[in-house]
């Protein structure tokens, strides 16, 4: 054996060598998709219009705010639409003034009057970008919170284009949906409010009770909100109102982490701890503010009214009907932030372990059929050649599962589809290959001759037909999700694999046996 041959058998060596102790054990190594060991997949589409009208109204009330400053007093806004707004009161001889305030403050807005009233519009460019945070945000908050719950090998990813609002959440081994469900979608906005009624903190019985109070009318800086009526054991028998202030003292934003705990009487309650600056405010405000009610509002709900009996600094905890597990949620969400939007679910799927098994088994047959049916095939058309088929489709095995090992790739049920697919694939070369080979033997070449031919002039159309496949593969794996991805995913590293199997390895073993002779009259073919 020349010392060239020996080189590249060394090399192979080393290379299947490696791919396979990457795979070793295959059962440890190898990541299973949900579609293999149950779980569920989910697709969710942000109301980034949402994150849109959020935003228009914080710049309406900054420039309400800053105008106040400057001596703009009698100014009114309202909001006409998801990022339009109006303002109403302000002087024209002014209009000036109010151009300097926007270009300070509201970068990114176009305004003009009409009439006695300003309208602002926010710039396209701005709301598409408002739009594209608002989905990168909820994808980072989805995944903390996933993280937080403790799925193995999560996938979380948007869904097609950079412009898409559609997320894909898949979590394998979840055997509880609804409540992943809740963790996803639970918004979480958490406020602290002054109660104004009923002082002291509690709650009244109805609507109207409030409204008398306040000779029939709420206060404008007042709003109305309900929360739990609970008996002694904690349980929710009823409704009650609170009138609170419409401002917040302190938001989720100040929340620096939450845990869960115990409460005065064991039961589960969310010990939370602020920043220092939130810290700061929430220590003034409770101090000036003794004997009043405090309102700790989640998601637009009164959860606890207690009484400021004495000034709190930047720790305190939030009580209410909580079971344990909710606890741990509720402690969940806070740590990993609000979304920015709503959440709506578009497509839900879940899938049973036994589905999952049922899966592995008929894949396993199929492949193993597939694979068995290719081997019997290459050895009766092609005889003793088809040995050289045979072992570069073995190896072509051990280099896919070696890669999907080595590249933490998931294998699901398509991608088992790929890998079975890839077996016929494997071998195509190798009949492109021989058939040339035959040819040139049937024109009366020599033997080595004819397979430096048949590599030679089949090698064209062996890479024409398997870079196409693989441009495809690129494709469904850049614009597909889930399962499509995983069938990509093995169909291009199958087809890397053939590549390297057909005109690597196979030409390899065509030279170690001529090699051997001096001169070869006949080959099985």
């Amino acid at each position: 054996m020349s010392r060239a041959l020996l080189w590249k058998g060394l090399l192979i060596a080393v290379i299947v060598a490696v791919f396979a102790w990457s795979a070793y054990p295959l059962g440890e190594e190898l990541n299973l998709g949900l579609d293999l060991q149950g779980g569920i997949h989910l697709v969710l589409q942000v109301q980034s219009e949402d994150a849109v009208r959020s935003e228009t109204t914080k710049d309406m009330d900054r420039l309400l705010q800053e105008m106040r400053e400057d001596d703009m007093s009698g100014v009114e806004g309202s909001q006409t639409s998801s990022s339009v707004f109006e303002l109403s009161g302000a002087p024209a001889d002014r209009d000036a003034e109010v151009g300097e305030i926007v270009d300070d403050y509201l970068p990114g807005w176009n305004w003009q009057r009409r009439g006695d009233r300003l309208q602002f519009s926010m710039q396209p460019q701005n709301v598409s970008e408002i739009r594209n945070l608002a989905v990168k945000q909820a994808l980072e908050t989805i995944r903390n919170r996933v993280d937080a719950f403790g799925v193995a090998e999560p996938v979380i990813q948007r869904q097609g284009l950079e412009g898409s609002d559609r997320l894909v959440v898949q979590l394998p081994g979840v055997d509880d949906p609804e409540r992943v469900k809740r963790l996803i979608k639970n918004t979480a906005f958490l406020e602290w409010r002054l109660v104004d009624y009923p002082p002291g903190g509690g709650g009244v019985s109805s609507r109207e009770q409030i409204e008398a109070h306040y000779g029939g009318r709420v206060p404008d800086n007042l709003e109305i909100m309900t929360g739990p009526l609970q008996d002694a054991s904690g349980a929710t028998v009823g409704t009650q109102y609170y009138a609170v202030a419409d401002r917040p003292v302190l938001t989720g934003r100040d929340l620096k982490t939450a845990r869960p705990g115990q409460g005065q009487f064991n039961q589960p309650v969310v010990n939370f701890f602020l920043t220092h600056e939130g810290g700061q405010i929430f220590s003034q405000v409770t101090g000036d503010n003794v004997g009043k009610g405090l309102a700790i509002i989640l998601d637009g709900n009164v959860v606890t009214a207690p009484n400021i009996k004495s000034q709190i600094g930047d720790t305190g905890l939030i009580e209410g009907s909580f079971t344990r597990q909710e606890v741990e949620d509720l402690s969940t969400v806070l740590r990993s932030g609000a979304l920015p939007a709503g959440i709506t679910y578009l497509e839900e799927r879940t899938v049973g372990p036994s589905l999952g098994q049922d899966s592995i088994d008929r894949g396993l047959r199929a492949g193993a059929l597939g694979l068995a049916l290719v081997v019997l095939t290459m050895l009766l058309v092609y005889k003793g050649t088809g040995i050289n088929a045979v072992l570069a489709l073995g190896l072509n095995m051990v280099l896919i599962f070696g890669a999907l090992a080595y590249f933490n790739a998931t294998l699901t049920l398509p991608g088992i589809a790929g890998i079975v697919l890839t077996i016929g694939m494997a071998v195509d070369a190798n009949v492109l290959i021989f058939e040339r080979i035959r040819e040139e033997l049937r024109h009366g070449r020599t033997v080595k001759s004819a397979v430096d031919a048949g590599f030679g002039k089949a090698l064209s159309s062996v890479l024409d037909a398997n870079v196409t496949t693989l441009i495809a593969a690129l494709f469904l794996f850049q614009f597909g999700t889930g399962p499509i991805r995983g069938f990509a995913v093995t169909l291009s590293i199958g087809i890397l694999a053939s590549l390297f199997t057909a005109i690597f390895v196979s030409r390899w073993l065509f030279d170690v046996v001529l090699s051997r002779r001096r001169r070869v009259e006949r080959l099985s073919i």
